[in-house]
């Protein structure tokens, strides 16, 4: 078998059970949530590491250095975010063709060192490699409470909700990989959703702090996410297809092709949650960032996400999101 036919999340279960024997300890998460959890004296650390290749993730036609930097650390910032903790250490390394520019290598640590001062991100140490395209890989390590976001918390009943909006990651990448003409004070909106998202750490240690059990960071987009929240907690979903939160901006450039960017775009790094009514009107009395129910869990099968339109009839949908070889 290829790695293609099994895919990236099939690929993730098959390697997790040839290691599950080498985890233990003071292990408190291992694989399969956003970040892995183990307890030291008097704390919970959860570590992350993610990577960003050269025409897999990003194009260096549309993409500039220092953006790239503070992607490339801010979606791992995301990943300590929808576990309610908060990033402490980062390891950087690089592997870049021979003929790389220092200047555009020194940009790329500009971004990354923006995006580390807003977070309190230190950057303590990492590598660099010679390769034939641009790979940028970084893990980070942070601290959280007992009260950590799971995705195998959610319950049937639970509300499913979300930050922010939807879908301006997808539009920008797909304004920026076409010839879709914009003004450019849209231009400025998309191209910034795309390549600079900003990691909603505060609001994931809200969401602990008031009784949310459930999360995730919406990255692969919000059906393909959801669905990794169900088949953790071995529950289904269904999600009101009018009540997604999109910007106007979005809607105006894509019309009605922003609701599928909202379900399946991915890149947002949103935080998706679930709970019950009354610990989600705690969480947005408390929070200056938007939040939206969507949907509900329920009884089923886990990781089946059903779209209801608003005369509550099932959506047929194509595109799940983004998966790794299979998406390919």
């Amino acid at each position: 078998m290829k790695v293609r036919e099994l895919g990236e999340f099939g690929l993730i279960e098959h390697l997790s059970e040839i290691v599950r024997g080498a985890s233990g300890g003071d292990l408190v998460l291992g694989i399969g949530d956003d970040a892995a959890a183990w307890r030291t004296d008097g704390a919970i650390e959860v570590g992350t590491t993610d990577v960003l290749i050269e025409d897999v993730h990003f194009s260096l036609s549309n993409a500039a250095w220092r953006d790239l930097g503070w992607k490339a650390l801010a979606i791992n910032i995301s990943d300590i975010a929808a576990m309610g903790g908060s990033p402490g250490y980062a390891l950087v390394s690089l592997a870049l063709p021979p003929e790389t520019e220092v200047d555009d290598v020194t940009e790329l640590y500009r971004g990354l060192a923006e995006v580390a001062v807003e977070f309190g991100v230190h950057v303590a140490g990492g590598n660099i490699s010679t390769a034939p395209i641009v790979i940028i890989s970084v893990s980070l390590i942070g601290k959280a409470t007992d009260a950590l976001l799971t995705r195998s918390a959610a319950l049937p009943g639970d509300l499913i909700a979300v930050t922010g909006c939807l879908g301006q990651s997808a539009a920008g990448l797909r304004m920026l990989s076409s010839e879709l003409e914009v003004d450019p004070e849209t231009f400025a909106f998309l191209r910034k959703a795309h390549l600079r998202p900003y990691p909603r750490v505060a609001e994931g240690q809200e969401l602990a702090r008031h009784g949310v059990k459930a999360a995730i960071d919406i990255s692969d987009g919000l059906i393909s996410d959801l669905a990794h929240i169900g088949k953790a907690s071995r529950a289904a979903a269904k999600v009101w297809l009018d009540r997604l939160p999109i910007h106007p901006v979005v809607q105006a450039s894509f019309g009605e092709e922003s609701r599928r960017l909202a379900l399946s775009g991915g890149e947002d790094y949103e935080l998706l949650f679930t709970a019950r009514r009354e610990a989600i009107d705690e969480v947005c009395q408390v929070m200056s960032t938007p939040v939206t129910v969507i949907g509900e869990m329920v009884e089923g099968d886990p990781g089946r996400v059903t779209v209801l339109d608003e005369q509550g009839r099932e959506v047929e949908y194509e595109a799940w999101g983004w998966e790794h070889f299979k998406s390919l």
